[in-house]
């Protein structure tokens, strides 16, 4: 009786557990419909919930998706711009110990300075940066060597002049870095990898504006193209005097040569392809289709780039770019100095055209940029399902080991009992 009974439990076991694997088999992810559908009919007091838990969803709360709607728009991305995988995909094999530098394009005005102190103070590393009280620039060296592997405003200062643009970090950063190294037998093969930031352009021209409305001038910047500073003609000012203090959005707006107007653009534009800032080498129709069209290839070819309005998500692609960790999460502010301006819609629309290309530049970069995000989730999540269904199957092995060992062990009791059995009738027949 109980040798039938065994092999009913041991039956009803190995029935429950190919019941398993078959469901992990057939719903592998923990959005499952299936699971929900019987978690519902189980008739849980939280099933509504938990069907929601269950799927991974979240609005508010702690156990929501942090990501989700930062900027208040729709929680539903529609791309407009179609991209390869290859430019999705975005994770660099950055190697922190040998000669890899990450470069720093610094565009005014696009919580640069944000992100700045981030990667000096806020990144998790084995070397630290080390930033002394009241001191700008911060130490970051590689373990195990005197040479720094972050090239930007709060490492190694202004070293290709202040906020340097594509044009003049690309010239200048390799040669620069090469000056500064340790003497070695023979010249380091480097792996340069730029990233910048971007903000929504009327944002950002106001908030230079306002800047500039202060006494920001930028008069220390080089804009070094093709060998050469840009003459006082090539490249004019709009204000006589010190400084443009107390300017209007008026007198800020019809300066014709105020280089905040399509900034971005400008800045992440390979110059030396429309003559520098010699604007008689091609008519104005051209250059800008062709400073766009750079800006928007540079962009793309970039290691990485993140955008003002969506600081988590900023946070993330660049943690699953380098394979980086942040100790302390971005935080998205939207009461900047640009916020707090009254703007009639007409000037409104009036900062959007003087801004043409920045705009264009933006769409697709926010386009490209949320494109990334959620390619990365979904890798993500397909390596997390990876693994639960290899620690899936290593649970399984190690169960039907044991089962196996149990099944031995029953088989050797039982033949232990029916050998005792006998060995004592013999016993009890010698006797007689």
């Amino acid at each position: 009786m109980d040798d039938k009974s065994n092999k009913l439990l041991l039956a009803l076991v190995m029935l429950c557990l190919f019941g398993v694997i078959v469901l992990q088999y057939v719903c592998p992810g923990s959005d499952c419909q299936l699971l929900l559908r019987l978690q519902a009919g189980w008739g849980s007091p939280s099933s509504a919930g938990g069907a929601a838990a269950f799927s991974g969803g979240g609005g508010g709360g702690g156990g929501g998706d942090p990501y989700r709607a930062e900027d208040g728009t729709l929680a539903r991305f529609v791309p407009r711009f179609n991209f390869s995988e290859d430019e999705l995909r975005r994770a660099v094999d950055f190697n922190i110990k040998g000669d890899d530098v990450i470069v720093f394009l610094h565009i005014q005005k696009t919580g640069g300075t944000t992100f700045g102190r981030h990667l000096v103070r806020n990144i998790l590393l084995e070397q630290p940066c080390e930033c002394r009280a009241g001191q700008k620039k911060c130490t970051c060296l590689r373990p195990g060597k005197k040479e720094t592997w972050l090239f930007s405003r709060f490492s190694t200062g202004w070293s290709c002049g202040l906020h340097a643009d594509w044009t003049e970090l690309t010239n200048c950063v390799p040669a620069l870095m090469d000056i500064k190294a340790e003497p070695t037998p023979q010249k380091p093969r480097r792996n340069y990898y730029y990233i910048t930031i971007l903000r929504d352009p009327v944002s950002r021209y106001l908030s230079e504006w306002r800047h500039v409305q202060r006494g920001a001038t930028w008069k220390a910047s080089l804009h070094v193209c093709d060998g050469r500073a840009p003459t006082p003609s090539e490249l004019p000012v709009c204000y006589s005097g010190d400084d443009w203090s107390g300017c209007t959005l008026a007198d800020f707006m019809d300066c014709p040569y105020n280089l905040a107007s399509n900034r971005q653009a400008r800045m992440l534009a390979d110059l030396s392809l429309v003559g520098c800032y010699n604007l008689s080498v091609m008519g104005e129709e051209q250059r800008s289709r062709s400073l766009l069209e750079s800006a928007k290839r540079n962009l793309k070819e970039m290691a990485f780039f993140g955008l003002t309005e969506f600081q988590r998500k900023t946070q993330y692609l660049f943690e699953r770019t380098f394979h980086m960790r942040f100790i302390s999460p971005f935080t998205q502010f939207n009461s900047t100095r640009a916020a707090g301006v009254e703007v009639e819609p007409e000037t409104q629309q009036r900062i959007r055209e003087l801004n043409v290309l920045d705009m264009e530049l933006y769409e697709y970069a926010r386009d490209l940029f949320l494109q990334r995000f959620q390619y990365s989730r979904q890798q993500e999540h397909r390596e997390a399902r990876r693994r639960r269904q290899q620690e899936r199957r290593r649970l399984l092995r190690g169960r039907l080991q044991w089962m196996r060992q149990e099944e031995e062990e029953l088989a050797w009791g039982q033949e232990e009992n029916s050998t005792g059995g006998d060995y004592m009738g013999n016993v009890e027949r010698w006797r007689r």
